[in-house]
């Protein structure tokens, strides 16, 4: 089965949410449509408002008022107009926040996240891409350069480390993935560089199987 042909729970989650809150929406236009014949406005919008944001409790309250309270009749102003502006302003509303949302930088490192999960190479380095485009991110150039690297583009994952680095993220084992990297490309110097700078590491001071790795490197490249 091909990485496009999953899904992971995160995306299923992303897929149900703008439904619900479309169902939410249309069922706060019903219940304030059917409340102005039994309240006042602001008891009808507040009901509304209600099922907007709390449908599963608010409903079945109302269903319960409906028998409890039975329709007046119809309302004399704007009977169906102020229903179907309620609904189009908050259709609307709900539509430019996912608009928004999908473009920010977090929306774009939830779906790289995503496509990791599912080993979707090629869109977790399209999303971390495009939330760098948004916000530069030390921690985000890591987790490119990572991506980079396990797609074989060397010379890039490189790059994105160093970008990394220099932007101050904390993580130890930068040292250590830069050497594999140097080694791929047969630089041993710089490979070696990276691999004492990792020994001397807090990282590696602690017990790291990558620690040991590297102490071993240095030693078979000292007795060449």
């Amino acid at each position: 089965m091909s990485p496009g042909a999953n899904i992971s729970a995160g995306q299923l989650f992303d897929l149900i949410m703008p439904a619900a809150f479309v169902l939410s929406a249309l069922l706060s236009t019903w219940v304030l449509a059917s409340a102005r014949k039994r309240f006042p406005l602001h008891y009808a919008f507040g009901l509304a408002l209600g099922t907007l944001f709390l449908p599963l409790i608010v409903v079945p309250l109302y269903l319960a008022i409906m028998l409890w309270r039975k329709a007046a009749g119809p309302p004399v102003s704007w009977r169906y107009a102020l229903p179907m502006l309620y609904a189009t302003i908050t259709l609307s509303t709900i539509g430019v926040f996912y608009y928004l949302d999908s473009r920010s930088a977090d929306a774009h490192l939830a779906r790289a996240t995503q496509a990791k999960l599912v080993e979707d190479t090629q869109k977790a380095i399209r999303e971390y891409r495009l939330a760098l485009a948004i916000e530069d991110d030390p921690h985000t150039h890591k987790l490119l350069a990572i991506e980079l690297a396990n797609d074989g583009q060397v010379s890039e994952a490189i790059a994105e480390f160093r970008r990394a680095q220099e932007g101050r993220e904390p993580d130890d084992l930068i040292h250590y993935r830069l050497a594999l990297l140097f080694e791929r490309l047969n630089q041993s110097e710089q490979a070696r560089s990276e691999f004492q700078n990792f020994v001397l590491t807090k990282t590696c001071a602690q017990i790291d199987q990558r620690c040991e790795d590297a102490r071993q490197r240095l030693g078979n490249g000292s007795q060449r």
